[in-house]
């Protein structure tokens, strides 16, 4: 079965961004991946493969709420931002995976500032 347009247009979007961006141990990346329901956010060193810090609207505080929606992207940003900077991390190349920087992506990039990551 075919994917609809939709997906193979985001595709593309994503493996342009990704040929610019690249997570460094000095600077990780911040993935975002949007569902209808959920927002997923993870800071990855590409060096070595890892993921260093990973937040979900499935988890913790955010799961209270509507998983897909922009208060709980805001949860989100800023639980990864409070993990990454557990994990060492101040400095991050922000990836919006191929989607607008919109909406629950804006609100996630914000409030993971707001919280202490800089990008």
């Amino acid at each position: 079965m075919a994917q609809s347009i939709r997906i193979q247009r985001r595709a593309r979007r994503k493996k342009g961004l990704r040929q610019r961006i690249r997570g460094t141990p000095a600077r990780p990346r911040l993935s975002v991946f949007r569902s209808l329901k959920h927002i997923y956010a993870q800071v990855i060193d590409d060096l070595s493969g890892r993921t260093l810090a990973s937040a979900s609207s499935r988890d913790g505080a955010a799961s209270t709420k509507a998983g897909g929606n922009v208060d709980a992207a805001k949860i989100v940003g800023r639980s990864v931002a409070e993990r990454a900077t557990k994990a060492g991390v101040k400095a991050v190349v922000f990836d919006r995976n191929g989607y607008r920087y919109h909406g629950r992506v804006k609100a996630l990039a914000d409030a993971a500032r707001e919280g202490g990551l800089s990008f």
